[in-house]
């Protein structure tokens, strides 16, 4: 039985193809767009149509056909090289977009839905142009110019709407440490892979990624991505001599060890698989721990490989993602990345983000949104005068003025300071009119001086650190005639 929201998106997926000849159905990883897209099979067969379902990956051909297979759909064929379930009488064909282009056949069929609609495939859009309807499956279709193929979009379901309806799994980012990417260069809209794989590949680095995990990290079912082969031959390696059995799987690894390897990692053998790109979409493996060692721009890739660890499992509590790229710090967390129309190549993307950039919380080290921490419930204390931002420390305007009563107080203190530095009165007249608005109480040093508190001694450190700023930017210049901050003539009489 379908859930509400599949339901739903089957009905709207039929709504809309009545008026458009190609639809993209979004959904989050995990969501079942293979169960979707066997409801939306069964009803085309219903009516005597005859369907090809698409898939870009050559490892999808058998996942989709035993899926298929278990919605009762029986009588169905596959196009791919040589496979044995071969059968062009089939009223439905699995079928690699790689062999379908090779041969340049286009199947006569009623309907074409095709997986991983966000990729690119100049044979696909030919077929576009020959009349059958589609139906494009995907987690993100934010691909630049896909408007221009793809006529209506319908959304869902969010992430975020499946975490709160637990149909996928919560999970905590730690970003412990990232690799300098200053002067990188950019490739096809990414980080040039060359450049960055000489960056990551380094021994502190690695020795970071399995000290974190060993740490932080559950001990076990965990997908580790890496730049490149080398890079993932070197963390693998490292895990392997801290004693954790780690697998490794490539676009060239040939798909018998793949199906090993996975074998091992769920029986819990092996508890680390490296891999490079290739377990990015298409995997419904049960992974508990996310490792992100490879730095992207691309919210696309970034979405697909958070989208791995968040299926759900009996006694996952959550997935832990250990984030070694600083992607999250930049793109932000995955729940807040969404769009609600396919991009026609004309306009400058940008994600629908309503929440601000995850910083790292001061007290656990979770990523997390401003505000307390949503993993240990730590919160900020809020600081009254300054705040670091930037690296710069900025002064706050003030809820309320400072009251008469409340500038004599402060009076007094900077009097103190202004004595045991040995500055002369103007200093603390000047720094009150700063500080407060209010002028001296009395021209002369008050009878009764009392010791600085934080409020005072905040605002003063502040103005020194201004003060040394702006002499290193000024070159080393002293003129303090007309200003408050350090340092002050000595008071030499």
């Amino acid at each position: 039985m379908l859930r509400d929201y599949q339901q739903k998106s089957v009905c709207e997926v039929r709504r809309s193809a009545a008026g458009n000849k190609t639809v993209v159905l979004q959904l989050p990883t995990g969501a079942g767009k293979t169960v979707i897209a066997g409801e939306i099979i069964k009803r085309a067969l219903s009516k005597g149509n005859r369907v090809a379902f698409l898939v870009p990956f050559i490892s999808l051909i058998n996942q989709t056909f035993e899926s298929f297979y278990a919605q009762g759909i029986k009588h169905i064929g596959v196009v791919q090289s040589d496979h044995p379930l071969c059968d062009s009488s089939a009223p439905v064909q699995i079928c690699s977009i790689d062999t379908l282009a090779r041969r340049m056949a286009f199947p006569e069929v009623d309907l074409v839905v095709m997986d991983e609609a966000h990729r690119r495939s100049k044979f696909v859009q030919a077929w576009m142009k020959k009349g059958p309807h589609f139906i494009g499956l995907t987690a993100t279709p934010w691909t630049q110019g896909m408007g221009k193929h793809w006529q209506r979009l319908v959304v869902g379901a969010t992430t975020q709407q499946l975490i709160d309806e637990g149909y996928l799994s919560p999970f905590r980012v730690f970003a412990p440490s990232a690799p300098d990417l200053e002067g990188i260069k950019t490739t096809a809209g990414d980080y040039n892979q060359k450049q960055l794989g000489e960056r990551v590949n380094q021994t502190h680095l690695i020795a970071s990624i399995v000290e974190t995990w060993l740490e932080k990290s559950t001990g076990d079912k965990t997908l580790c991505f890496a730049v490149n082969r080398a890079h993932a031959k070197e963390i693998q390696s490292q895990f392997q001599a801290a004693g954790v059995e780690a697998g490794y799987i490539d676009a060239h690894t040939p798909m018998e060890e793949r199906e090993d390897v996975s074998a091992l990692f769920h029986e819990g053998i092996v508890k680390v698989v490296c891999n490079v790109g290739c377990l990015v979409a298409g995997v419904d493996w049960d992974v508990r721990n996310l490792i992100l060692a490879t730095p992207t721009k691309s919210e696309i890739k970034y979405v697909q490989m958070v989208g791995r660890a968040l299926r759900t499992a009996e006694g996952k509590d959550y997935a832990l993602i250990l984030d070694h790229s600083d992607t999250t710090q930049r793109l932000g967390f995955v729940t807040d990345i969404h769009r609600t129309h396919l991009d026609d190549g004309t306009e400058k993307q940008s994600s629908e983000r309503k929440e601000k950039l995850p910083k790292p919380c001061p007290e656990c080290g979770a990523l997390k949104t401003p505000g307390p921490c949503p993993h240990c419930g730590f919160k900020p204390n809020p600081q009254s005068h300054v705040e670091v931002e930037d690296g710069e420390l900025q002064e706050l305007t003030p809820n309320v003025k400072t009251t008469k009563a409340e500038a004599d107080e402060i009076w007094r203190e900077l009097c103190h300071y202004a004595k045991s530095k040995g500055y002369k009165l103007g200093w603390a007249a000047h720094t009150l009119r700063d500080m407060t608005g209010h002028e001296p109480p009395t021209k002369f040093w008050p009878k009764r001086m009392e010791e600085p508190g934080e409020k005072v001694r905040n605002y003063i450190k502040y103005k020194n650190i201004k003060w040394a700023k702006r002499k290193t930017n000024a070159g080393g210049g002293n003129d303090f005639s007309s200003s408050s901050e350090l340092p002050m003539k000595r008071n030499v009489a």
